[in-house]
């Protein structure tokens, strides 16, 4: 009876070891997709890498079922690569969020199995397997943090590791506009639009200063909407359309084109990096830090601030959802 047990318990492992087999092959061609999404240079290395890794971490799972005595399944990694094709495809209709839940999904399906295969393979004493299941166990620990990390910093606002794909952002941008309440009038429309078609200003000083023709016409682009946007919140806000006037300043805060004295910082525009750095790291507030960023990059373009910014935004979103 014992003997059937463990001949038993042996089976249900090898079972299970295909099965991390199947899905990790998944994991690999997920991970591989995700490059293009890289925001960063750094970010795209570690996924490369998490790619690399899920490889090596796929052959040793056919030498575990080898050393069973068993024979791997030859169609696993077609399945797996057949699987992130469809899943891949099939995020293209979704917003972001769903597709990294998607991917967070699969990581936990992974973690929940390798600790099934650990305890399995303390029953019948296999201590290679057991390692196997640790390093699985961790690797994939890790993956989860990470994916629950992006997904913060995508919910506070970004900027997130990964960045949407083009179809991605116009289908979030068509779920929030469904689920918004209509509350501006059409009069309050009306103004807006009629403000937006005035000429800037600043695109008069931009042709008086005689930059170059390509220059010339990124920030004429770049003032006019900058122009635009702030007449336009400006114009909302005198109307009472305070929820509208509120998106419009949010909208100016994410591309960079509030003033320095909007900004949450006072006297950002005379702080030296290292001044302007500490001053990010003590920001609480997300849109804060986000708002800064966005004016850095616009503006001044200093790597350590950038860098700093990015870094105070993971740091808030792991301290939100709990992951150290």
């Amino acid at each position: 009876m014992a003997q059937i047990s463990i001949d038993t318990q042996r089976g249900t492992l090898v079972a299970q070891l295909r099965a991390l087999l199947q899905l990790t092959n998944t994991e690999v061609q997920v991970a591989e997709t995700r490059v293009v999404q890289a925001r960063t240079d750094a970010v795209r290395r570690e996924l490369e890498e998490n790619a690399a890794n899920g490889r090596t971490r796929s052959e040793r799972i056919a030498t575990a079922i080898r050393d069973l005595g068993s024979t791997p399944d030859v169609v696993a990694p077609l399945l797996g690569r057949l699987t992130a094709a469809l899943k891949a495809v099939a995020e293209q209709a979704q917003p972001f969020d769903e597709a990294l839940l998607g991917d967070l999904a699969l990581e936990h399906q992974l973690l929940d199995r390798a600790r099934y295969v650990k305890a399995l393979a303390t029953a019948t004493n296999d201590t290679a397997v057991v390692s196997l299941a640790d390093s699985l166990i961790d690797a994939h620990s890790a993956t989860v943090d990470w994916l629950t990390t992006v997904l913060a910093e995508d919910a506070l606002g970004g900027p997130a590791a990964l960045r949407r794909t083009p179809i991605q952002a116009a289908t979030g941008a068509a779920v929030r506009l469904i689920n918004t309440p209509v509350t501006w009038s059409a009069r309050s429309v009306d103004r807006a639009v009629d403000t937006a078609r005035e000429v800037p200003t600043k695109v008069a000083e931009l042709l008086g200063r005689g930059q170059k023709a390509g220059e010339l016409t990124v920030d004429t682009l770049v003032a006019s909407r900058d122009s635009a946007l702030e007449a336009a919140e400006e114009t909302t806000r005198e109307g009472g359309a305070e929820g509208v006037a509120d998106a419009i300043h949010k909208a100016r805060a994410a591309t960079g084109s509030l003033s320095a004295d909007e900004l949450p910082v006072d006297g950002y525009d005379d702080l030296n990096v290292s001044a302007a750095v500490a001053a990010i790291k003590d920001l609480d507030a997300p849109a804060d830090v986000r708002t800064v960023l966005a004016y850095e990059e616009q503006h001044k373009n200093r790597h350590s601030v950038v860098s700093a910014a990015q870094t105070r935004i993971a740091a808030i979103a792991k301290e939100v959802v709990g992951v150290e």
